[in-house]
């Protein structure tokens, strides 16, 4: 069972990224065979600062692990050292409709919001999609809103082999009947995270960098204490019960289960106020997040590690993707 999934460098990861992906990918490192790569390509639809990009992808990769990846158990990447990824992005896009990539959910959402529809803008349910079919991912970990990016890329792999497989069946892509030849494409299934649907920011919408809402994994000790004192919340008595919100969902997140318990009677009763329940959870993040915070420290001072990392995350993707991509080329006449 292979398993594929990236994230966006787009700098200082937070809780919102840890408790809605990594800390699954993290747990999925020891089950299957996982690849994990960072999305430096897909970054360049919107950052246009090359050092802001060096940066977040360097970050992004020392989160990764400082977290507990194990590079000799994962392959850990930078997507744009794998040069089959954008080949296959051409080779998809000329079977792919436009009016599929007009209906994409990012792209109405952004050229609602007045982004300029670029072609990187466009295309990138195709970049997204090549990202997976080029290495015959067969599961892929996704949020609620990353569904329709999964149907995209079966669909548009269907396609191909339908193109380019002389006997390939739709309805038995495997080839398990007689006859049946199988598809060049592995056509990938979900895995729905249903605890990643939102993970509260400090203004009590959906964590996420462009809204300044976060609570940063990695940032100083200063920073963090700011960001969790900073939590929005009523104006609700210290004697009576809380309703609710954004802290109350955060403690649920960080504090360990048994200790959960005690904080749910204490907030459901009343008697303490916000004050002392963020302190609570500033005291539950540095419990949860100490260990990975040195690890982050010791390993920022080694750039090297994490580039030799990257470079050998990068060979070794490459030799999955390679007879994946050698078929394509054969299939469509280009070999």
């Amino acid at each position: 069972m292979r398993i594929l999934s990236g994230v966006q460098p787009s700098g200082l990861l937070h809780l919102g990224n840890y408790y809605g992906a990594l800390q699954q990918y993290l747990e999925l490192q020891h089950e299957e065979q996982a690849l994990y790569f960072i999305a430096d390509l897909h970054a360049l639809t919107t950052v246009r600062d090359a050092a802001a990009l060096r940066t977040g992808t360097f970050e992004a990769a020392l989160a990764f692990l400082s977290l507990g990846l194990d590079p000799s158990k994962a392959i850990l990447f930078r997507q744009s050292d794998i040069p089959e990824i954008t080949e296959l992005l051409w080779i998809l896009g000329c079977l792919v409709p436009l009016s599929h990539l007009e209906r994409a959910h990012g792209y109405k959402d952004k050229t609602a919001r007045g982004i300029a529809a670029n072609f990187g803008l466009v295309a990138y349910p195709v970049l997204m999609a090549a990202d997976i079919l080029a290495f015959g991912a067969d599961v892929v970990p996704v949020g609620k809103d990353q569904i329709q990016h999964l149907e995209f890329a079966r669909d548009w792999a269907t396609r191909f082999n339908l193109a380019f497989v002389a006997r390939y069946d739709p309805q038995d892509p495997e080839a398990h009947r007689q006859g049946n030849e199988r598809g060049i494409l592995k056509l990938p299934q979900a895995r729905l995270q249903e605890t990643a649907a939102l993970v509260p920011g400090t203004n009590g919408q959906k964590m996420s960098k462009s809204s300044g809402n976060t609570i940063d994994l990695f940032a100083d000790d200063d920073s963090v204490r700011k960001q969790i004192m900073g939590i929005k919340t009523d104006s609700t008595s210290i004697e009576l019960p809380k309703p609710d919100n954004a802290l109350y969902r955060l403690l649920q997140l960080v504090a360990p289960p048994a200790e959960f318990a005690q904080i749910d009677a204490s907030w459901r009763s009343g008697g303490k106020g916000y004050a002392e329940y963020k302190k609570t959870l500033l005291e539950c993040f540095h419990a949860r997040f100490a260990a990975p915070r040195r690890r982050h420290e010791e390993l920022i001072r080694d750039r090297g590690a994490i580039e030799r990392i990257l470079a050998d995350g990068a060979q070794r993707a490459r030799a999955l993707a390679a007879p994946v991509i050698d078929q394509v080329r054969r299939a469509v006449g280009i070999r």
